[in-house]
């Protein structure tokens, strides 16, 4: 990792932290998260390696809190407010204090699932605030332009100052009414985290750590819900062969031909017992499901050992639950596993016109299947055209790799 890098990890954990000191103080989130991005901007150009302040977190509430006060009185239009503001804030002394203890990351993540916004929305400043994604990754994550990301966010913290937004964790039908968006941002999370959209890397640790931090904070807080049960235990099964899925210059190891015995079996294990426990309360929803399909991967000795036909069950489950192309096309993987490539090959025609149909993945799978069907230059053409439609580099030097093979195969 570089000096660069390992800053960016810092920032990224301390900013919602910094954000939350500041809206606690000011109430005003819109303005607090304008004035910690631009304190964060102002840190990665200052900060190295081995020239860290003294006190990080206290430099990054000193800067961010002047930014406030300068935006209070650049607004002529606010003067009263400006006058408030001036008074009650407490500038830090750099180096000389922290923000208030306490980690309200989890209730900036409630405050940006504010009802008044739309999902779009809620998941759009989410990922900004709380995960710390560039407007360029929500816009990859989300697969929509960049300037569409730049316009949700403006109007998110817009509509969040005018229907005066409470920064608290919500409780009864509250809670219950966000809930449903706050799994799927934690998940969107872990997912960047888990493949990047972009960059040198396969994984972004600090991504999949925070996503794994923040969720288990909201299964200790609602631990009878089964779904926020469900996406931990997905998170845990996957983070268990984390280490495995890179080799030692950190190419990409398909899941078939990953170590199994270095897989971290205490997650593992951990992660069953959730599955299991929520199962046998008769619960079902969509994260449970997936959950339940990466333990059965999980508990498998190697992937020809795999109960393929329980995995095709599952997705069926799934796809009656919550229709999504992307279980579509784990689901044809599954049964090409099951029944032969050519049944496999067979479902992808139903994804052929749909929101996939510029997604690496939908040739990476169909190119895997003509493969073990011996069809060598089809195959290879399918991933030449995978990896010119993927973004991670680690992924697309694999895929490309894949393509050489089967075209000097024909030679």
């Amino acid at each position: 990792m570089t000096g660069g890098e390992r800053v960016e990890d810092l920032l990224r954990a301390l900013a919602p932290q910094v954000l939350g000191t500041l809206v606690r103080r000011h109430g005003n989130f819109a303005r607090c998260e304008d004035a910690v991005s631009e304190a964060v901007i102002e840190a990665y150009a200052a900060w190295s390696s081995d020239a860290l302040p003294q006190h990080p977190a206290g430099w990054l509430s000193t800067v961010a809190t002047r930014r406030l006060v300068d935006s209070v009185r650049a607004d002529a239009a606010r003067q009263r407010r400006e006058a408030t503001v001036a008074q009650d804030t407490r500038l830090f002394a750099p180096g000389a204090d922290e923000p208030e203890s306490g980690d309200d990351t989890l209730a900036i993540l409630f405050l940006c699932c504010h009802p008044a916004l739309s999902p779009a929305a809620q998941l759009t400043l989410t990922l900004r605030a709380v995960g710390g994604l560039t407007t360029a990754e929500i816009a990859r994550a989300l697969l929509v332009p960049e300037a569409t990301v730049g316009q949700r966010i403006s109007r998110a913290k817009a509509t969040i100052r005018t229907t005066g937004g409470r920064f608290e964790l919500p409780s009864g039908p509250g809670l219950v009414q966000r809930l449903a968006v706050v799994h799927q941002v934690l998940y969107l999370i872990f997912n960047e985290g888990w493949t990047a959209s972009s960059g040198d890397d396969l994984i972004r640790s600090d991504l999949v750590a925070e996503a794994l931090r923040l969720t288990r904070q909201l299964h200790d807080r609602l631990p009878s819900s089964a779904e926020t049960t469900g996406l931990l235990a997905l998170m845990l099964l996957a983070d268990s062969r984390r280490d495995t899925r890179t080799d030692h210059a950190g190419g990409l190891v398909p899941l078939a031909e990953q170590d199994r015995a270095r897989w971290d079996r205490a997650g593992i294990v951990e992660a069953a017992a959730l599955v299991t426990g929520a199962l046998s309360n008769g619960a079902v929803g969509p994260y449970l499901i997936q959950a339940a399909i990466a333990a059965v991967h999980a508990e498998a000795p190697s992937s020809e050992q795999t109960d393929w036909d329980e995995v095709i069950g599952l997705y069926d489950v799934l796809q009656r639950l919550a229709p999504n192309p992307i279980a579509l096309l784990n689901r044809a993987v599954a049964v090409g596993m099951a029944r032969g490539p050519a049944e496999g090959l067979a479902l992808l025609a139903e994804l052929a016109d749909g929101p996939l149909v510029e997604h690496h993945r939908l040739f990476a799978v169909r190119a895997h299947l003509l493969e073990r069907s011996s069809c060598q230059e089809q195959a290879a053409q399918d991933y030449r055209t995978a990896a010119r439609l993927a973004t991670n580099v680690p992924e697309r030097r694999f895929l490309t790799m894949k393509a050489i093979a089967l075209e000097n195969q024909g030679r």
